[in-house]
């Protein structure tokens, strides 16, 4: 079953970049270059097999890296959500809580050095209390220095706010995809999560609680035109938000097939148009995080697998990234709530990267950001660094997507190369978001 998990992992990045890589050709051979490029690194990166066991690597304590917790239960089950989350069960959630904080001692007993924590799901506030006491017991394992939290709108209370603040969180993410009340009902958010101009006024009301204020939009669904994009990043720019993260959606085989029946068919041709009205109205006033995550100011962001270079995953359907290797939780809720009762690391899986992928892996992340520090990366991979990317940076400049400052040794996305990086990453998270269908119908 593991074998087929991955399997399934590795044709679906193949395929889904084939796509890419047929469009793209069609229309331009040299972006077709890059589509090729990205398949055959993430195909190879997460490419699993059966003689891997599955481990996680002991801690180091001159390495800081990310804790990465994910809480799956959620009060709706948005349609175009393919991350491992299931309807609310206080009685299980609260199983799993417990559960989550045992297993982040299990981390603190193998030498970890967590500086940060990103909180994610589902919803993480679904039982704030719980909540409160998992952020507690990490803080007092590890010197974190950085809190993030993700949340829906209806979870914007006065009461739980203060409970985050006196938490010490810095960075509240809030979901809310569109301010479009059409939209937020063909989601099934309408009822749940309120309609988009009192959200946008909630949202006005709280900004300056938290160091940052995210929120998460989404942009390319059926039925939504230029005309709605346009009003979405209006209110946007009118709640005077910390930052705001514009994901083109992305939705795996089974969801699409859903969401055909509820939003309607999803396409492809309008996201680089669409991608250009953000840009062009968003910066400035705020500047670049990643080729997708817009900020006021320096700030955590939602990618923090481009923020820190190794980054834990904890809690039921995790993928973490350590000193290395590459793993992921199991996906079944009682089996992690088991497995961590008896003192063990749920990894259902792990792949340890060679130099040469990790040193991959690190350029398309950094770029994503929208830099690559070359004199960094060589302290880290020493002479070799330039055969490891010499093929890459080739293609990239190629096509006109990377530019060098030769003063710096730096590397920079273009204009041009960001949409290239949208598209690249867009495709990556949907082959990831096939892996976790799988894997749930299969745990």
């Amino acid at each position: 079953m593991l074998s087929q998990c991955f399997d399934r992992l590795f044709y679906n990045i193949m395929y889904l970049n084939d796509i890419m890589l047929n469009a793209r050709l069609r229309s331009d051979p040299v972006v077709g270059l890059i589509a090729w490029m990205a398949r055959r690194n993430f195909t190879k990166g997460m490419a699993f097999r059966d003689e891997d066991r599955p481990a996680i690597p002991v801690g180091q304590k001159d390495r800081a890296c990310l804790l990465y917790v994910h809480v799956p239960f959620c009060e709706k089950l948005c349609p175009y959500c393919s991350f491992n989350r299931i309807i609310f069960d206080e009685a299980l959630c609260k199983e799993y809580f417990i559960a989550l904080r045992k297993e982040i001692k299990l981390y603190r007993d193998r030498g970890f050095n967590f500086r940060g924590i990103y909180v994610g799901g589902g919803t993480p506030t679904v039982m704030i209390h719980e909540l409160a006491e998992m952020l507690t017991v990490a803080k007092d394992c590890f010197a974190i220095r950085e809190i993030s939290v993700e949340t829906n709108p209806n979870h914007l209370t006065d009461s739980n706010l203060r409970i985050l603040k006196q938490l010490g969180v810095n960075r509240l993410s809030v979901g809310v995809q569109s301010f479009d009340n059409d939209l937020l009902k063909a989601m099934d958010r309408y009822e749940k999560y309120g309609d988009g101009a009192s959200i946008a006024a909630r949202l006005k009301e709280i900004g300056g609680i938290f160091d940052t204020l995210n929120i998460d939009m989404i942009y390319n669904f059926a039925g939504q035109t230029a005309e709605t994009l346009h009003r979405d990043i209006d209110i946007v720019l009118g709640t005077d938000i910390d930052q705001v993260t514009y994901y083109p959606l992305m939705v795996s085989t089974m969801t699409r097939q859903l969401m055909q029946t509820t939003l309607g068919p999803v396409s492809q041709e309008r996201e680089k148009k669409f991608y250009r009205t953000i840009v062009n109205r968003l910066v400035p006033p705020y500047r670049y995080s990643s080729v997708w995550c817009f900020s006021r100011k320096e700030a955590m962001v939602d990618e923090y697998i481009a923020g820190y270079e190794d980054y834990a995953g904890l809690g039921s359907g995790s993928i973490g990234y350590l000193f290395g290797t590459c793993y992921a939780n199991t996906f079944s809720i009682r089996e992690y709530i088991d497995r961590v009762n008896k003192g063990e690391i749920p990894v259902m899986a792990s792949r340890a990267f060679s130099l040469r992928d990790q040193a991959r892996y690190d350029f398309l992340m950094k770029l994503f950001a929208g830099c690559f520090d070359l004199r960094a990366m060589k302290k880290k991979y020493g002479w070799k660094l330039d055969w490891y990317l010499a093929d890459m940076l080739f293609v990239f400049q190629l096509a006109g997507a990377i530019s060098c400052d030769y003063k710096s040794d730096r590397y920079y996305l273009t204009p041009r190369g960001r949409y290239h990086w949208v598209a690249m990453m867009r495709e990556f998270f949907t082959a990831v978001n096939n892996f976790r269908d799988f894997c749930r119908e299969n745990k």
